[in-house]
Formats: structure tokens, C-alpha cells, sequence
């Protein structure tokens, strides 16, 4: 990690649904111990409206949030990069740890279909927060 606090930044292509979500999780579970960043590559108008209720129904508010275009320096300056789904369109730089997390995309969709990806990613983010935050004993 090239700084005290570990930046983590979740990418897919509308940055509306699955990076949201992950978005959401690790400022709530992680809080200031991990920056947290989103970004796509062809970012949508508005965050998707069933990622937003089936966040809201676990306790996480993500509809203050907006899609945001990747860019270049986001990537960067980021020590680890999450792809989900965006592809070739991610820049790699030396020194950024990239990992790739296949998951369904939400588009289009209603809460019920979405209530399992966003189980999946709450479940990935638990494990990247055990990674990347050392506990004190």
C-alpha cells in the first residue's frame, strides 16, 4: 500500500448498481479506515433505483450517490483496483493491485433479483476489509 489509508476503487461500466454497492458496504463497514472511490467507463444518468432499495433494506443509503466517469488518475492513485465487468477499458498502472469479481449485473432488474448480488458483494467487501485492515488484538 503506497499510504497509511488503503484506497479501494470499485469499477464497472454505468457505475449504477454493482460498484455502488460495493461503494456503500465498504464506507459502512470500513468507515475511515479505507478511502473508497467509484467510477465506469460509460457511467449511467442516475445510480440504478433496485440497487438503491435493496442497499436501503440492509441500512445503507447510497441515493445521494452519482455515477462518475473513470478516469486515469483515479486508477492510479488507487492501491487496489476492483473491476466488475468494464473489461479492457481499465487502465493498469505499476504498483496498483487489480482483482476482477464476476458478478450479474443488475440492469434492468427489480430488488428481488438484486437482493443476492448485493448479498455476494457485502460478502466479498467483509473479506477485502479482513485483507486490508490488519486488527489489533
Amino acid at each position: 500500500m503506497t499510504s497509511p489509508t488503503p484506497s479501494v476503487l470499485f469499477v464497472c461500466v454505468h457505475n449504477a448498481g454493482r460498484s455502488q454497492m460495493a461503494a456503500g458496504f465498504l464506507t459502512a463497514l470500513a468507515g475511515d479506515k479505507i478511502e473508497v472511490r467509484s467510477a465506469g467507463s460509460a457511467p449511467a444518468e442516475t445510480v440504478n433505483p433496485a440497487a438503491v432499495a435493496a442497499m436501503a433494506e440492509v441500512g445503507i443509503d447510497i441515493s445521494d450517490q452519482t455515477p462518475k466517469v473513470l478516469t486515469f488518475d483515479t486508477v492510479e492513485t488507487s492501491d487496489v483496483v476492483i473491476t466488475m465487468g468494464c473489461g479492457d477499458v481499465c487502465p493498469t498502472f505499476p504498483g496498483v493491485s487489480y482483482r476482477d469479481w464476476t458478478l450479474e449485473d443488475p440492469a434492468g432488474k427489480g430488488v428481488d433479483a438484486v437482493r443476492p448480488i448485493r448479498d455476494e458483494i457485502k460478502a466479498r467487501i467483509e473479506a477485502l476489509i479482513a485483507e486490508l485492515v490488519p486488527t489489533s488484538l
